[in-house]
């Protein structure tokens, strides 16, 4: 795994999110509860773009059929979804926000 820019310090808000690529994989950075936090776009329940969704507290709500997932570890909050985001480290350094994917 390796080390990318994906974003200039600053550019997202608290309750933002940016779609970004990384390490040839589709990915969402969040910006929530003062932190960043970089998870896979798609839904794991159904194949569809959380960016559609919304962020609550550490968590991200698939539009599609109301399931929250964790952004500290993917890991589904309620059903319909069964299945954990892949979830990667970021870091702010030199002025850019980087995601190791």
């Amino acid at each position: 795994m390796a080390w990318q820019a994906v974003a200039e310090a600053g550019e997202l808000q608290p309750g933002q999110m940016k779609r970004v690529e990384a390490g040839g994989r589709k990915l969402l950075l969040c910006h929530a509860e003062g932190g960043h936090y970089c998870i896979d776009e798609m839904c794991s329940h159904e194949d569809y773009s959380l960016w559609f969704g919304c962020l609550k507290g550490r968590s991200i709500k698939c539009s599609l059929h109301g399931s929250y997932f964790s952004l500290e570890d993917g890991r589904p909050l309620n059903e319909p979804a069964d299945c954990a985001l892949t979830t990667y480290p970021v870091k702010l350094e030199d002025g850019r926000i980087w995601v190791e994917a």
